[in-house]
This record gives C-alpha cells, structure tokens and sequence, in this order.
C-alpha cells in the first residue's frame, strides 16, 4: 500500500500541531511573565495612556481585537482623552481603591 501525496502548500498534522503548541506556549509564557512583574490581565484590566489617562480594558495575552499590539504596549482609543495612543497596563501594586474606581468609569470600546 502506496501513501498518498500530501497536496502541495498543505501543511502536515505534525507541523499543524507543532504551530497550535508554540502558539500557546508563547500565550502561556506572556501571561507568566505579566502576572511575574505584577500586572493583572483579563476583562478589566487598568491601563494608562501616554497622557496619564487611566482607563479599563480587555487585555488578554495573545489576542488583541481592537489594538495594535506592541509588546507590552498597545496602540488603541482612549475614552478619557478621546485620542489613540500607546497605552501599558498598570501594576497592581500602583493602584489603590479610589484609582481602581476612577479608572472603572471609563471603559474603552467594547467588542460587538
């Protein structure tokens, strides 16, 4: 019995599920190192702009539906100034109760 040919531009399984693993393993490793230097990531992450501004967002390692990631840094609106910019989220040691509440009342675009 002859194996068939795999069709030409067609990856195979072995390196489809070598890609779907490197893919995760590199989410896996930014999250680490995020919550490492103290940053929380999720649903209602603060970040600051470059003006100062703070403000939440999603921030989910790996996956950016309306930003321009860059790293730890992320090009996307800001509500506050109403202007894009770079924005990086804030260390969870930086922030108390009065500006975790402060940044809660703005909250970037959210995703239809």
């Amino acid at each position: 019995m002859t194996k068939k040919p795999r069709p030409a531009g067609r990856p195979s399984a072995r390196r489809r599920w070598f890609t779907v693993a490197a893919v995760l393993a590199t989410i896996a490793a930014e999250t680490a190192f995020m919550r490492r230097r103290g940053y929380s990531v999720g649903l209602h992450t603060v970040v600051r702009c470059r003006q100062d501004h703070l403000f939440t967002t999603i921030w989910i390692p790996g996956a950016s539906l309306k930003s321009i990631r860059l790293g730890l840094v992320r090009f996307q609106y800001c509500p506050v100034g109403r202007h894009f910019t770079a924005v990086r989220p804030v260390k969870d040691a930086d922030l108390n109760e009065e500006i975790r509440v402060a940044a809660g009342l703005y909250h970037d675009i959210s995703i239809p």
